[in-house]
């Protein structure tokens, strides 16, 4: 893939928030976690941890704490991406709480591109409550759930989002 091949297929990308039924194969889900496993992150330590949710019931209740967002309910499989506190935290101490957010958030990407680079479609959630994810998923005190990915076959919108030019974020030398 050249440069114009790979700006292609990041612009073609878009949040989809309507799903087929159509489960995800294992093959895919697979593609998927060996994607974001090729992640970089803070001293390759990976501190990040992952939570595939497939049941109708705990897909139901994530929706509910991502405050009522429909599409993670429907959502053949939503990838519960999480920063994993100690394995950063022991080499890097309380700075290794920003590094397995950060890990966290890098897998997570890789995870919605390797999706979309299977022509399967995902929506990022990061609104929801963290406190019952963590009840409902059943996840340790050193674990922080950081985004719901939700990934299926979806009916992706009409038109792509406009987006701001790079001029408009960047800064060169100083703000």
């Amino acid at each position: 893939m050249d440069s114009s091949e790979f700006f292609g297929f990041l612009s073609e990308r878009s949040s989809v928030r309507s799903y087929t039924d159509t489960p995800l194969t294992d093959e895919e889900t697979n593609y998927i976690l060996h994607c974001a496993g090729t992640a970089p992150s803070a001293g390759n330590l990976e501190a990040w941890d992952v939570v595939v949710v497939t049941a109708e019931d705990a897909k139901g209740a994530l929706a509910e704490a991502a405050y009522d967002q429909e599409h993670i309910a429907q959502a053949p499989a939503v990838f519960v991406v999480c920063a994993n506190y100690v394995r950063s935290m022991s080499r890097y101490g309380e700075r290794g709480i920003l590094y397995a957010v950060q890990d966290a958030t890098i897998a997570g990407t890789y995870m919605m591109l390797a999706a979309h680079a299977r022509k399967l479609h995902c929506c990022w959630t990061g609104a929801f409550d963290e406190d019952a994810a963590r009840e409902i998923l059943n996840l340790p005190q050193h674990v922080r759930p950081v985004v719901f990915l939700a990934v299926g076959r979806g009916h992706p919108p009409t038109s792509l989002t406009e987006r701001m030019e790079p001029g408009e974020h960047v800064h060169y030398d100083i703000w």
